[in-house]
C-alpha cells in the first residue's frame, strides 16, 4: 500500500546517488540536476603527495644518469682497444707500402704521421683510419716507454717497414683506472 501511494503521488521524494570521485546526481520527478561532491572545496595535492612524487622524479634522474654515462673503466678499455688496432694498422701499412709510420702524442690527443721521400714526415689526412684524435674527456698518457726507456718529449713510436717494431709500454689513465698497450720486440701487441 505504502509504494502503491508513492508511485501516484504526483512528485515522488528524491533519491541520492553517492558515485566516489564524482558528482552528486539527484534523481527524481524527471528532473537532473547534479551537486558537486562533499570535498568539492579541495583544491591540490598534500605535502605527503608532493613529497612522494619529488622523491620518485629524483630516483628516475639519477637512474637515467648513472645508466647514461658508462663508467671509466669501459671507457678506459674501449679507447685502448681503439689505439691497439690503429697500431696494428699502421704496422700493417708500414709493411705493404713499405713506407715509415710513427705515432706521437702531447698526452691529450695523438697523430699519425707517414714519411714520404724528400717532403719528410707528414700528417696523415683526416680521411683516413689513421688520422689524429683526441682522447675522451679527462683521459691521458701517463707512461710511455720505448725499449723499456723513458724518452724526452713527447711520446713517439715509429713502425718501419724493414725495421723490427719497437717495444714499447703506453699507459692511459682516466680518473683512477690504468690500462696498458704494450707491444713486443716481435710484433705482439696486448692490451
Amino acid at each position: 500500500d505504502m509504494f502503491a501511494n508513492l508511485s501516484k503521488q504526483r512528485n515522488p521524494p528524491l533519491r541520492m546517488i553517492y558515485l566516489p570521485h564524482a558528482t552528486v546526481t539527484r534523481v527524481g520527478a524527471g528532473k537532473r540536476k547534479d551537486v558537486p561532491k562533499l570535498h568539492a572545496g579541495k583544491h591540490g595535492f598534500s605535502l605527503i603527495e608532493l613529497l612522494v612524487v619529488l622523491m620518485i622524479m629524483g630516483l628516475l634522474v639519477t637512474l637515467v644518469t648513472v645508466t647514461a654515462r658508462p663508467d671509466d673503466r669501459a671507457v678506459l678499455r674501449l679507447e685502448s682497444d681503439r689505439l691497439a688496432e690503429l697500431f696494428a694498422l699502421a704496422i700493417s701499412e708500414s709493411e705493404l707500402a713499405g713506407k715509415s709510420l710513427a705515432w706521437t702524442s702531447d698526452g691529450r690527443s695523438y697523430r699519425f704521421w707517414r714519411k714520404s721521400g724528400e717532403a719528410g714526415w707528414q700528417e696523415t689526412g683526416n680521411e683516413e683510419p689513421l688520422r689524429g684524435r683526441p682522447l675522451p674527456q679527462d683521459m691521458q698518457v701517463t707512461d710511455f716507454r720505448v725499449d723499456a726507456v723513458q724518452p724526452e718529449g713527447k711520446p713517439r713510436i715509429e713502425f718501419g717497414p724493414y725495421a723490427p717494431s719497437q717495444a714499447f709500454i703506453l699507459v692511459l689513465a682516466l680518473g683512477s683506472e690504468r690500462c696498458t698497450i704494450t707491444m713486443s720486440p716481435t710484433g705482439d701487441l696486448k692490451v
